[in-house]
């Protein structure tokens, strides 16, 4: 995903983040380097350097800082994103437990009943194609038990 807009709304003190058809807000109060009414934001826009996926501001004194989509995505719990986070946790565990089984690559396509390829993306942290479900079975077959907590949320300040 990449932003394609951000503007600076002074009134709300937010971001707005327009980024895969969406309008996200992320609030200034999260910011490294915050504005105030002596220092304010000069310049917002999307970084073209970092992909777009990424915003960079600049107040009037000079300083500025950099905010990465993640921590706006994060922020306004976006559900894909979450899903996204999920999936790369139990892929680097899923990692992590094949270099620990001592089982081949080839017993562990047989015990999936899928490809060779299969397998490789089901352990490619960067594919998001996958399921939690084939991710759950690969756990699964290397002798792991995963369990999901639902818990209350803390509140935050």
């Amino acid at each position: 995903m990449r932003i394609e807009r951000v503007i600076a709304n002074n009134r709300r003190r937010v971001f707005e983040v327009r980024a895969g058809g969406r309008v996200l807000g992320y609030p200034y109060a999260r910011l490294r380097v915050k504005p105030t009414a002596e220092d304010r934001i000069k310049e917002v826009f999307p970084d073209g350097e970092l992909g777009y996926e990424a915003l960079t501001y600049v107040l009037e004194s000079g300083k500025g800082d950099t905010v990465h989509l993640d921590a706006v995505l994060e922020y306004n719990e976006d559900p894909d994103h979450l899903r996204d986070l999920l999936l790369y946790k139990l892929t680097l565990e899923a990692q992590k437990r094949v270099a620990e089984s001592g089982l081949s690559k080839r017993e562990l396509i047989r015990r999936l009943g899928t490809s060779a390829s299969q397998l490789y993306r089901l352990l490619d942290q960067t594919n998001y194609t996958k399921s939690v479900g084939q991710m759950l079975a690969l756990l699964h077959i290397l002798g792991c038990d995963v369990d999901l907590i639902v818990k209350k949320r803390r509140k935050t300040a």
